[in-house]
């Protein structure tokens, strides 16, 4: 497959890191997507192939805080459904700003990666 843009790009990535992480029901694989204006966090179970929680950030900027906020948001969903340890799953984007406020936010909640 030629690449040809920053999308394919980020596929690539995404594929070649979904072949390393896999989400299990002790330890479910937390999916975080960015968008140009939104945040989007899943926890799934990839054996039983069922999301367990989601949260997003729809009505608010794709910001640092924003970040911060969903990443304690999206734990307290989690611990909801008795999940405490995840596999982190960045989806191919760059460990930046706002993916490291996401993390470090619900690891601050209590989620264990």
């Amino acid at each position: 497959m030629k690449v040809k843009n920053k999308s394919d790009y980020r596929k690539r990535r995404h594929l070649r890191l979904r072949n390393k992480v896999k989400g299990t029901a002790g330890r479910p694989r937390m999916a975080v997507y960015v968008s140009n204006r939104y945040i989007y966090v899943q926890v799934i179970d990839d054996d039983a192939q069922k999301t367990l929680c989601s949260v997003s950030s729809l009505g608010d900027k794709c910001t640092v805080d924003t970040a911060k906020a969903l990443g304690a948001k999206a734990a307290e969903a989690a611990k909801a459904q008795g999940v405490s340890k995840v596999v982190f799953d960045r989806g191919g984007f760059a460990f930046g700003s706002r993916m490291r406020a996401l993390a470090d936010s619900a690891r601050e909640a209590g989620l264990q990666f």
